[in-house]
C-alpha cells in the first residue's frame, strides 16, 4: 500500500513510517491545525503590549505617575488583560502587567507604578 502525504496527498517515497512528502507540507500542515490557538496567543499578546506601552508613557522619574480613567479608555486600554495581582497588607490590589502596575486610587483615578527588581 502506498502512503500519500497527509498535506498534499502525493506519494511519499522514503522511509515507512514517513507521514509529509517534505518539510513545506509538514509546516504547512502543522501551521493549520495550529492557527486557532496561534491566533489567540497573538491578540493576547498583542493587547498586553499595548496596556504596557500606555501604563510605560505615565510613569515619570520616580517610577510613579496618575492617569485618569477617561484617559485609559481613550487610548484603549484593555481592563481584563494583566499578567498578575498584587494584594498588599491593606487589601488594595495592584494589577500588573508585567512589571508595571496600577491601582485604582478614586472613581477615575489610578495610580501606576513600576516594580523595581
Amino acid at each position: 500500500m502506498e502512503k500519500v502525504c497527509l498535506c498534499c496527498e502525493e506519494k511519499i517515497k522514503g522511509r515507512s513510517d514517513k507521514k509529509f512528502c517534505g518539510d513545506a507540507c509538514r509546516n504547512e500542515f502543522h501551521n493549520a491545525q495550529n492557527a486557532p490557538y496561534n491566533s489567540l496567543v497573538r491578540n493576547t499578546n498583542r493587547r498586553l503590549k499595548k496596556n504596557y506601552r500606555i501604563l510605560a508613557q505615565v510613569i515619570l522619574v520616580g517610577g510613579k505617575g496618575r492617569i485618569t480613567k477617561a484617559t485609559l479608555i481613550h487610548k484603549g486600554f484593555f481592563f481584563d488583560l494583566f499578567t498578575s495581582i498584587y494584594k498588599t497588607q491593606k487589601g488594595n490590589d495592584y494589577y500588573f502587567i508585567y512589571d508595571l502596575g496600577y491601582l485604582k486610587i478614586a472613581p477615575d483615578l489610578f495610580v501606576v507604578v513600576q516594580k523595581f527588581k
